[in-house]
């Protein structure tokens, strides 16, 4: 990963899953099973399992997120993989595809995600 790269998700908070926990009022082997279900997406940092705190809306998971997941694991994206692109800056999008999601451009993101396939 290129320092550029690295400063994009810098910027970003992680929690853990003890993090995701209490904020979701959840036990952590639940926090674990929405990672598994790909409802949360989580790279291990410093041998720590985390998820970006974009993932989430004032409800839980980003809705959103758990179709793109899927979507990008379909298309040959390893988790970190997927993360990382959701978080890059996409030209295409003109912000990152996680931004995208949030602002409602679902479809457009998936479309992007599809095209970029490997």
């Amino acid at each position: 990963m290129s320092t550029e790269e690295e400063r994009a998700e810098e910027v970003r908070t992680w929690l853990t899953v003890p993090d995701l926990a209490d904020r979701l009022s959840l036990t952590p082997s639940r926090v674990r099973r929405l990672i598994e279900d790909r409802h949360l997406l989580a790279v291990r940092r410093d041998g720590v399992l985390v998820v970006p705190e974009v993932f989430l809306d004032d409800e839980g998971p980003l809705p959103e997120l758990r179709g793109t997941a899927i979507l990008l694991q379909d298309n040959g994206y390893t988790d970190d993989e997927a993360v990382h692109w959701l978080l890059e800056e996409e030209d295409s999008l003109g912000t990152a595809p996680i931004d995208a999601l949030q602002a409602g451009r679902k479809a457009e993101v998936r479309r992007i995600a599809q095209a970029l396939a490997f």
